[in-house]
């Protein structure tokens, strides 16, 4: 069991305190988030501190940290409050839903997957991965860091997923496709190409390529 710091203050920050108590061993002792976004100094029952100050009064060697955020900015917001965390000397714990089939050990840190997720065996998951509810992960993938599956998303096996992609609801994936670094695959889109550029936007069934750059849109 840990003590937990969890970051942020919004809906997901409520989900993460619902599934931490009554779906882990954990405690979370308090929120935090950068000073200028406090707006109470109570969540969920618990004191919001600023993030300048939590090495102060949350020091990283008696509580461990958890970022499970959205993935706004193609998950590169979650990224740098998870570098920054890390570079205060946190480290992280991850939460895996007891009602998930999970045969594989090889899952990192900060990482939130709920319920009704199917991760295959021979699976490697990278750090400050998010996978919401009822997804398929297939055998052999590897899912790198920074990466967030919405829901009932099926990834096909021997599949490689670059860090900062995301996956909108009931996308599907063929097996052996390799997905370059910041993929979006738009809501019911439906990939048969063997592999993705980076920073590319996959809409459609079959999916088709789109003009705009992930990098262009904020989600």
């Amino acid at each position: 069991m840990a003590k937990v710091v969890v970051f942020g203050t919004e809906l997901v920050a409520e989900l993460a305190h619902y599934y931490l108590t009554n779906d882990s061993e954990h405690e979370i002792v308090a929120f935090t988030v950068n000073k200028e976004y406090i707006k109470e100094d109570i969540f969920c029952g618990l004191p919001v501190v600023p993030f300048e100050d939590i090495t102060t009064l949350y020091p990283p060697a008696d509580y461990k940290f958890f970022a499970p955020l959205s993935e706004r900015k193609m998950n590169m917001i979650r990224a740098k409050v998870y570098a920054e965390a890390k570079e205060k000397g946190y480290s992280f714990i991850s939460y895996i839903s007891s009602k998930a089939t999970v045969l594989t050990d090889q899952i990192g840190e900060n990482c939130f997957i709920l319920e009704d997720n199917t991760i295959q065996p021979f699976v490697k998951i990278g750090n400050d991965v998010v996978l919401w509810s009822g997804n398929h992960i297939g055998h052999h993938s590897e899912i790198k860091d920074h990466v967030y599956f919405t829901s009932h998303v099926v990834l096909s096996g021997r599949c490689v997923v670059g860090e900062y992609s995301f996956f909108g609801v009931n996308a599907t994936i063929r097996d052996g496709c390799t997905l370059g670094e910041g993929t979006l695959v738009a809501m019911g889109a439906n990939i048969t190409k063997t592999k993705t550029d980076s920073w590319s936007i996959w809409k459609g069934n079959p999916a088709v390529k789109s003009e705009v750059s992930s990098k262009d849109i904020n989600l």
